[in-house]
């Protein structure tokens, strides 16, 4: 018997994790034990979004949050070294860039367990951002690396895992799988008929520090929706915690802002927008499954294939430059390439895991 243990601590986390689960869980010969370290508390985290989204409970929860990043890490690599030790298993499994993901690898590390890194090898060259060193650590620390796409295996071998005494698989990419699996389950909000928009409408979020917590920025972004929505209405599903900042710097917001939506609410806003807005790293990449442009708020990203082939645009913070992408979008380009598999990424993981014990 295969004995894994899977660290999750994010919503996102969970989605990838639920994919590869159920591969697990319809093959006889392996067990999974899901562990939960608390890190983002989510309202949309309750007993509804197991049952629908089909994910098992988690056999321990940490119920280790909003601290600072080192005082999380650190409590986490505890609680799971401790949890490791119990259950002894033959696999840490562990999913993109949290501080989740780098705690459980210092863990497996440290015990000796082997690691499989789910997103090995992204890459956006920015060490500010905390993400970027947990999964560039996290990677280091691996026995199993399965990459998304080509690049991230380019970004391994450019960076000299050739070298490493570790295994490199491109797996596909989960998240494009639970896209195919859950667009089916999309659900329409609520508040959607009461705002009385049009068929047509853009979707926006904004949640990275670097732009939440620099005056200039968030003004540049919060003006260019407001111009955005003199043509299209903007839709801006908004994280309480920069609601709080807009409010205390008496930004003014134009167009429509929401409470922050579930994923299967997520999934229909892509399916239905124009085009999005995005600091986020997976929802740029979402936005292309549902063969969306995504404007990305940020000067970098690890998706870089899909700037390169042109469905996305890095336009920073910069009023003019949001402005001027948004007015010159063509959303006929780039979407006849499968950079990130072919929709079994979660059966390439666990043979991957069964092949290389």
């Amino acid at each position: 018997m295969l004995k894994i243990v899977t660290i999750v601590g994010a919503r996102p986390q969970f989605i990838k994790a639920a994919t590869v689960s159920r591969v697990i869980r319809s093959r006889s010969n392996i067990e999974e034990i899901i562990v939960h370290t608390g890190q983002h508390f989510d309202e949309n985290m309750s007993g509804i979004f197991f049952k629908e989204m089909d994910i098992p409970h988690p056999a321990y929860n940490l119920q280790i949050e909003s601290l600072p990043h080192g005082a999380m890490t650190g409590r986490m690599l505890e609680g799971i070294e401790k949890i490791l030790v119990d259950e002894n298993p033959d696999w840490v499994l562990v999913y993109g860039d949290t501080n989740s993901t780098l705690a459980g690898a210092l863990a497996a590390s440290k015990l000796h367990i082997k690691l499989a890194h789910v997103e090995a090898g992204l890459r956006s060259y920015n060490m500010h951002m905390p993400e970027e060193v947990n999964r560039i650590i996290t990677d280091r620390l691996s026995s199993l690396l399965l990459c998304p796409s080509d690049l991230s295996i380019r970004n391994l071998k450019s960076e000299g895992y050739d070298n490493f005494s570790v295994q490199i698989a491109n797996s596909g990419d989960v998240m494009f799988d639970a896209s195919i699996f859950y667009s089916k389950l999309s659900k329409k909000p609520g508040w959607l008929k009461s705002l009385s928009l049009s068929d047509n409408f853009v979707l926006a979020t904004v949640h990275r520090a670097e732009n939440t917590e620099d005056p200039h920025r968030l003004s540049e972004i919060i003006r260019a929706l407001n111009t955005i929505n003199e043509s299209i209405p903007v839709i801006l599903p908004l994280h309480p915690r920069t609601k709080k900042i807009i409010d205390a710097s008496e930004i003014n917001l134009d167009f429509n802002s929401v409470d922050p939506v579930g994923y299967l609410e997520m999934i229909y806003l892509l399916k239905n927008c124009e085009y999005v807005l995005s600091d986020s790293g997976g929802l740029q990449k979402e936005a292309y499954f549902f063969k969306k442009s995504c404007l990305i708020l940020r000067e970098e990203t690890e998706w870089k294939e899909l700037v390169e082939h042109g469905p996305n645009q890095i336009v920073g913070a910069e009023y003019d430059r949001i402005i001027n992408a948004a007015s010159n979008i063509d959303v006929s380009l780039g979407y006849d390439q499968q950079f990130y598999g072919d929709g079994f990424a979660a059966e390439k993981v666990v043979d991957c895991l069964q092949f290389y014990i």
